[in-house]
């Protein structure tokens, strides 16, 4: 962690390193995006850059350092900054957005046991600006971070769906409309209506049936919470 804030020592003397911190991790990266969380191991990353797995033990105390620099290392771009002519709703949405394209980009991610709040320094500055998306309103700084946690929640669990969705059909774009027709058809069939009335109005209304975009189911359940947020911003203004 000290390298990864480059509060590392180096002494500037003598050749220079084969091996880099950043090397290392976009190796890991690169397992991880073809073959998943699974095959990130110290002897895979090792043979991918040509050296012996203790090698990499002078830069990472172990794998699960590795991993969150890997994790950190998917939330290099930062997200956008945006000036006061935003609305906290505005900005909010947009952090939120932006985060769910990192995480449609490297799923693997959603694979990473959470072990902690974020340290690095990526993870920090995202976490700075989903703050600061809330600076303007008065809520409490203990209100802000529910709310950023709550958001964040959200976010991580709509994306770990999706990619749940994606693993067991054709991959993106085919997996909630093939999963939703699928579910529909089952329902249909196993489903007594005299038990199970609000299902089988639920399944009438082919609601399973019709096109459905993941960013229109996103979109809807974070406008609810916007909405929540917005009627605690509006209780402490009064």
């Amino acid at each position: 962690m000290r390298a990864a804030w480059g509060l590392a020592h180096t002494s500037g003397k003598g050749p220079k390193p084969a091996l880099t911190l950043d090397r290392i991790v976009a190796a890991a990266v690169d397992v991880a995006s073809v073959d998943g969380i699974g095959a990130v191991a110290m002897s895979r990353i090792a043979a991918a850059l040509g050296v012996g797995t203790m090698s990499l033990y002078r830069y990472v105390e172990g794998k699960d350092e590795l991993l969150a620099l890997m994790v950190d290392a998917a939330f290099a771009a930062a997200p956008t900054p945006l000036d006061s002519s935003y609305s906290w709703r505005a900005a909010l949405a947009q952090w939120a957005r932006e985060y769910l394209a990192v995480l449609r980009r490297h799923p693997w991610v959603l694979r990473v046991p959470l072990s902690g709040p974020p340290v690095s320094p990526n993870s920090v500055l995202w976490f700075e600006r989903g703050l600061g998306c809330l600076r303007e309103t008065r809520l409490d700084e203990g209100e802000k971070l529910g709310v950023l946690l709550l958001v964040n929640g959200f976010v991580r669990n709509d994306a770990l769906l999706a990619a749940d969705l994606d693993a067991a059909t054709r991959g993106p774009g085919a997996a909630f409309n093939e999963a939703g027709s699928f579910y529909g058809s089952l329902l249909t069939e196993l489903v007594d209506p005299q038990r199970f009335p609000a299902i089988t109005a639920l399944v009438h209304s082919r609601v399973f049936e019709g096109p459905d975009a993941p960013d229109d189911r996103f979109d809807f359940g974070l406008d609810r919470i916007l909405d929540g947020v917005a009627a605690l911003i509006r209780d402490r203004q009064t």
